[in-house]
């Protein structure tokens, strides 16, 4: 058996949405901080990216996290978020997924009925909070980066549908949420191509005309997902479509999907503090969200929130690449 690249992954689905958690055979990626490693990674090592997320180890809407020691002395582990899409500043699913694996592997000291793991992230410090039942994680609160609203009820107009009203909100990445009755469509997943369509049209009209910046994390000026609100939805229990760059949806709820939300939510007056916000998925998964506490962002109002949800492992594996292999870097289809 030949091979000149071995990596090894732990896999895992967060309520439906997977994270492959690489545990070996990447090394220290170069970076004083971990956006700097992000930024290093996107320059230089994106090959491992498509390796890993493409046809045929990976698929069209695949989601990965690499290992890596943390940059900072408050934090256990560091994080670099990898999918089909790109490199993330942060992930909230993946996060759960990293947690769960973490835990259920031993690579951090479980103590029960709670171990608490801070994370490095290219969005800032994570602490995720596993309830461990029995030596298993049974499920993962993760503390998430302050959330705050880019821009409230503004609209962009987007070829073939017209003035399209939306909201720009970040939860760890950008996000334009947008009521799936402002693009005439139902919340069906029959329509999932019709809605893919919408969403990425709409993204490529705001990335062009209104992009957004995030005043403290370099690299962080687009927007790639969104979140086609469901009719009925409100600040108890939102259902939503995460439409998701180039062409996905999110399974899960979206952590950082729901962080944002919870920001938006909370800037319209709608959602207090310590109040549950229940955000279901495109399948019908959900995640348990909270804010906490309220803070800045650079000079904008921001909040501080929480976010539940499970995850469960579904296999280890060494993924190799033999050097006769006409596809190094896999494909998409």
């Amino acid at each position: 058996m030949r091979t000149n690249r071995v990596i090894s992954a732990v896999d895992s689905h967060t309520e439906g949405m997977p994270t492959r958690v690489v545990t070996g055979g990447v090394g220290v990626i170069p970076g004083a901080t971990m956006n700097d490693k992000r930024l290093h990674f996107i320059e230089h090592l994106d090959d491992l990216r498509l390796f890993l997320m493409n046809e045929p180890r990976g698929h069209a809407a695949m989601s990965g996290a690499i290992l890596q020691p943390s940059t900072r002395p408050d934090c256990d582990w560091g994080v670099v978020y990898i999918e089909v899409s790109g490199c993330l500043p942060m992930c909230g699913h993946g996060t759960i997924g990293v947690a769960t694996v973490l835990v259920e592997t031993g690579m951090v000291a479980v103590t029960e009925p709670v171990t608490e793991i801070r994370l490095d992230t290219p969005a800032g410090p994570v602490t995720a909070r596993v309830a461990v039942e029995d030596g298993r994680a049974a499920s993962v609160t993760i503390e998430n980066v302050p959330s705050y609203v880019d821009a409230l009820d503004t609209s962009v107009e987007v070829p073939g549908y017209g003035t399209v009203p939306y909201s720009m909100a970040f939860g760890g990445n950008f996000y334009a949420m947008v009521d799936l009755d402002a693009v005439g469509l139902p919340f069906d997943r029959a329509r999932q191509q019709d809605i893919l369509k919408a969403g990425l049209a709409i993204m490529d009209a705001i990335n062009t005309t209104a992009p957004p910046l995030h005043p403290e994390i370099a690299g962080l000026d687009h927007c790639h997902h969104v979140e086609f609100i469901a009719p009925g939805s409100d600040a108890k229990h939102s259902r939503h479509a995460m439409a998701i760059h180039p062409g996905w949806f999110d399974r899960s709820p979206c952590g950082t999907g729901t962080s944002a939300r919870m920001a938006e939510l909370w800037a319209r007056g709608a959602l207090d503090l310590d109040t549950d916000f229940v955000n279901e998925s495109f399948i019908g998964s959900r995640f348990i969200g909270r804010l906490v506490r309220e803070t800045t962002v650079g000079d904008r109002p921001a909040v501080v929130p929480t976010v539940t949800g499970r995850a469960w492992i579904t296999g280890t594996a060494q993924y190799m690449l033999d050097p006769t292999d006409p596809f190094p870097t896999g494909f998409q289809f």
